[in-house]
């Protein structure tokens, strides 16, 4: 697993993921999305290079967004494969882990949320 970090726009941030989210990428990702979760308002996580995710990916996907949720922020997921978004869809958990399909989707996602502030 293979996270990328970029700061988008003060209060937001972007990771683009790429690998497997299982129990090693949980690893890999666990501290460096914690600390972005606690330290912007959105996040928006690039989802496209995701080939699998396994339990304890979702796990750190939904501390993550319950960490920015606890403070009226928003995690978004962007584009994730099909495999992915079915497992993530099938989970329940897509009203804290929406799931977009484009940047200017993730962006207005972003903005209804901190409108809501």
């Amino acid at each position: 697993m293979e996270i990328v970090t970029s700061d988008d726009r003060g209060a937001t941030a972007r990771v683009a993921l790429t690998g497997r989210l299982d129990i090693i990428g949980a690893e890999k990702i666990a501290l460096p999305l914690a600390t972005i979760a606690g330290a912007k308002q959105g996040l928006i996580v690039d989802m496209s290079g995701v080939s699998f995710i396994a339990s304890i990916g979702i796990r750190q996907l939904v501390s993550a967004a319950k960490a920015l949720s606890r403070r009226k922020g928003l995690l978004v997921l962007l584009n994730p494969t099909d495999m992915v978004a079915e497992v993530l869809t099938g989970s329940g958990l897509t009203d804290l882990l929406p799931i977009v399909r484009s940047d200017s989707e993730a962006v207005a996602a972003l903005n209804a949320a901190m409108q809501r502030i």
